[in-house]
Formats: structure tokens, C-alpha cells, sequence
């Protein structure tokens, strides 16, 4: 059995225990006990699902995901779109000459979609192609990116009026952040053809941005804040970036997510 199909069994027991039991709450302690008896070594990971396909069978067909609740505690709710999030049809398009450059395709890490699509400018043109006032040949006025980080925070917020969620001290991943006169992008990276993904993803960085503009001191500095889903894919041959652009219309709902806008920059090497 190979490691996902053992990864599957052991959320399929730990969700029979928690039905039997009538309470769907549970806790790394039966995460790690559940993982010793099927076999599988790597009991952090079992409560990773960045995609629907992720999920076993059960909780497919009983229409249930899985949500962290912090302090090693998760949770199965019911409504599995309350979790996950398909990706809309992209319906634009732009062809994006540049001269390849040495490490474009050292490797397939998410960081290195980033850093190439940083570098070619299209994260900025993406961003902010619509401000009247961007320069970026002005090096001084450019958007300024920081590298990605983890940090712990607190999160407080609600999956519609169903449940509420407080996590203390949780750490969160942020791949990348762009910022430009109050505006932030914060962005989540992925090879391949996803078609959805885990809304918590961009929805913890945004609500840590959220939390941060509360303060004094950053209210009116900080303007807006966007969500980036990048995917590079092959293409004949050629390599895409496809960008995503979200929000949420309620802060401190996860379940508000909101599409605002996406493109595929098709990469056009200069040097043939």
C-alpha cells in the first residue's frame, strides 16, 4: 500500500471513531496512535489535505472535510465546499517575452514558481497593471517582496455561522508578499493542474495581514489585501503561469471567499 492509500486509512479510521462516537473532534494524540497500527510514519502529515482529492472515500461520500482547530486539536465538519475551493476557468491570456534566465528551471519547488514569475515582473504586472501611477523602471517606487516565512499568531474567525474557530499560537506559512503603496499580495504556490485547493491556504496570511491593519499604526497604511494562487504547467512545450486572484467580502468569515480575477502568462523565451 503506498503511502497516500495509508495516509487515507488512517483519516477513515480516525473518522469512524470520531462517528461512532458522535463528537468529531479529535487531537495528535489519536492522530499518532491511529498511524502507529496502520503503518504509516509520518503522522504530522495526516492532517494535510490541500486538495479534494486528498480525502478518502468516506469523507467524500458523507460530504465531510477537515479543519484545524489549533493546540493539536482538528475537526470533521460537514460541507466540504466550505473548505475547498474550485479553481474558475481562466479566460485570459497573454503571451510574456523574456530572456530565460539560469536557475528558471533548476528545480520544481514552489518557491522557484514564485521567484521566476517575481523576476519576470508578472506577479507586479498581475498586481498592479491597472494603477495609472506604476513605474516599475523606477527601482525606488518598485513593489517590495518578502521572501517567504513562517510565523505563529493568533486567528479568530467562522465558517459561516456554523462554527467558530479560535487558534492560538498557530504557524502559519506565507509563500510570498508583495507590497506597493498599502496594497499586499500575498501568494500560494503549486505545480501542476490543481483544481481546487484548501481555502485556509491564502485565508490564514490574509486574516494575518487582516489582524495587522487593526493597529494604529498600520490602519490607513494598509489599503487592501489580495490573495495569489499561482500554478505553473507545461504547455506544449511551454511553460504557463496561471494566477488566481481572491478576497474575502467578510474578514472573519473563510467561507466569504470572493474571485476577483485571473490570467495565464504564457512564457515566450527570447533567447529561442
Amino acid at each position: 500500500m503506498d503511502k497516500d492509500n495509508k495516509k487515507k486509512e488512517v483519516l477513515e479510521k480516525i473518522f469512524k471513531i470520531c462517528k461512532d462516537k458522535n463528537d468529531f473532534v479529535f487531537d495528535n494524540d489519536l492522530v499518532k496512535t491511529i498511524s502507529r497500527k496502520v503503518g504509516f510514519q509520518n503522522h504530522f502529515d495526516v492532517t494535510k489535505l490541500d486538495t479534494k482529492s486528498k480525502l478518502p472515500k468516506i469523507l467524500a461520500k458523507n460530504d465531510y472535510a477537515l479543519i484545524h482547530l489549533g493546540s493539536g486539536r482538528h475537526k470533521f465538519i460537514k460541507g466540504i465546499d466550505k473548505v475547498y475551493h474550485n479553481f474558475e476557468p481562466v479566460k485570459s491570456k497573454i503571451n510574456w517575452e523574456y530572456k530565460k534566465s539560469l536557475l528558471n528551471q533548476y528545480n520544481t519547488s514552489e518557491s522557484n514558481i514564485l521567484s521566476v514569475a517575481n523576476n519576470q515582473r508578472i506577479l507586479h504586472h498581475f498586481l498592479f497593471e491597472q494603477d495609472k501611477e506604476f513605474d516599475d523602471s523606477d527601482i525606488s517606487q518598485r513593489p517590495k517582496t518578502y521572501f517567504p516565512h513562517r510565523t505563529k499568531t493568533d486567528l479568530e474567525y467562522g465558517f459561516g455561522n456554523d462554527l467558530k474557530v479560535k487558534m492560538e499560537n498557530i504557524q502559519i506559512e506565507i509563500d510570498l508578499t508583495i507590497e506597493y503603496k498599502g496594497s499586499i499580495g500575498i501568494f500560494e504556490a503549486k505545480n501542476g493542474e490543481p483544481d481546487n485547493f484548501s481555502i485556509y491556504q491564502i485565508y490564514h496570511p490574509f486574516l494575518y495581514y487582516y489582524n495587522a491593519k487593526q493597529r494604529p499604526e498600520l490602519n490607513e497604511k494598509i489599503k487592501n489585501i489580495i490573495c495569489v494562487y499561482a500554478v505553473r504547467n507545461n504547455i506544449k512545450n511551454a511553460d504557463c503561469i496561471n494566477l488566481w486572484a481572491y478576497t474575502f467580502e467578510k474578514p472573519f468569515d473563510i467561507t466569504s471567499i470572493k474571485f476577483v480575477k485571473s490570467t495565464t502568462y504564457k512564457l515566450i523565451n527570447q533567447n529561442g
